[in-house]
């Protein structure tokens, strides 16, 4: 088939860019002729909360990506639009993450589909936002109209659909594997190269830090006077999308200068996997969650993980099994940290059997199911 893909890609960076890129390689190996078209403009400046939107490293070249969509000029979307549908791919595909991108998405879906031919299908992230705005609703609602169908990676955001849209064709499928960052290296290879003490337990918070991820319950957690009998350590390693004052002054309020560290930066693909196998648990205490890429790159590379019971982290790690589950409490999260130093557990072959049920082609598979309904 000819599948194009609308959305975030180089020269942008995160994970809506790994994902889309990881999505077409996918469809690429399956000898479809894939393609993507990503922003010119993604945010205005003023609007973006981090120090930059864009990739420091080589374009990939497996396949064409252009920079074509302007997210806030409607003449671009007619432009697009146009052009998208005179070249008239089988599917588009469309990540839906925020509705401050609805307008956009929307009219080019409308004038692309006028083709009697493409189908627009729409993988979604969060169909209702973490931090709401007045136009939510509406927004979400006009780009619902818009598109063909859905895929929804978690249960929670699958039932979220039916409060848009109840005809429409839409299935759950699970956010893949993050393997995009190579192979895991040892252990004492990653603390030495993040200078870590192999003597310690190694907590990792890992991603963007934002109000939702919790990482204020996990420094309250962290105060329980039971982990101090151990040598814990938490690396929070992610660039502040917040004001990263009230942290650092918590930190210091509790005494706990010496348990955390900050690697206060957005960090980069070929350094992940140090982060990843330097520590001995994955640690995400969100109060709002969908689903979550940093969970599949722990999967990745094999890691314990304890998630809070929000959105559809706990449907992916099975308590006890692979790691914790527990309520967004910092006594509950200093509970589970407390019977994980207690215990050391070894989830290694169980992590290694439940990572096989979150492959790309079970996605690709979920999208073509898709069409093949429309």
């Amino acid at each position: 088939m000819k599948i194009t893909l609308i959305g975030t890609a180089y020269p942008y960076r995160g994970g809506l860019a790994l994902y889309n890129e990881r999505l077409m390689e996918e469809f690429l190996i399956q000898g479809n002729d894939v393609s993507i078209n990503t922003f010119s403009l993604q945010y205005p400046s003023f609007l973006f909360p981090g120090k930059t939107q864009y990739a420091s490293w080589d374009k990939p070249e497996k396949f064409p990506i252009k920079r074509a969509v302007n997210s806030i000029n409607p003449f671009n979307w007619i432009k697009v639009g146009l052009r998208i549908k005179k070249e008239c791919p089988d599917i588009v595909l469309i990540k839906y993450w925020l509705p401050f991108f609805s307008p956009c998405f929307s009219i080019i879906s409308k004038i692309i589909k006028s083709n009697k031919h493409t189908k627009v299908i729409t993988i979604v992230d969060n169909i209702i936002p973490h931090e709401k705005r007045f136009f939510d609703t509406p927004f979400t609602n006009f780009f619902v109209k818009n598109v063909d169908g859905f895929v929804a990676m978690s249960k929670s955001v699958f039932d979220d659909i039916t409060k848009f849209n109840v005809m429409k064709p839409r299935i759950l499928c699970p956010h893949p594997l993050f393997d995009n960052f190579g192979a895991a290296i040892s252990q004492q290879e990653a603390i030495e190269k993040l200078n870590l003490n192999k003597d310690d337990i190694n907590l990792l918070f890992f991603g963007l830090i934002r109000g939702y991820k919790g990482l204020d319950i996990l420094i309250e957690a962290l105060n329980d006077k039971r982990l101090r009998n151990y040598p814990i350590k938490l690396l929070v390693a992610g660039e502040f999308y917040d004001d990263s004052k009230p942290y650092y002054d918590r930190v210091k309020e509790l005494g706990l200068e010496d348990i955390i560290r900050f690697d206060a930066k957005f960090i980069p693909d070929d350094e992940v996997k140090n982060y990843f196998c330097a520590c001995d648990l994955v640690v995400q205490p969100y109060k709002s969650a969908t689903q979550s890429g940093v969970t599949q790159i722990g999967y990745h590379f094999e890691k314990p993980m304890l998630v809070t019971n929000v959105g559809g982290l706990a449907e992916i790690i099975p308590n006890r099994k692979v790691g914790y589950v527990v309520e967004p409490k910092s006594k509950e999260i200093a509970d589970a940290l407390f019977e994980f130093c207690e215990q050391r557990p070894d989830y290694t072959e169980r992590i290694k059997i439940e990572k096989n049920k979150y492959s790309w082609d079970k996605m690709t598979q979920a999208i073509e199911k898709i069409y093949k309904q429309l």
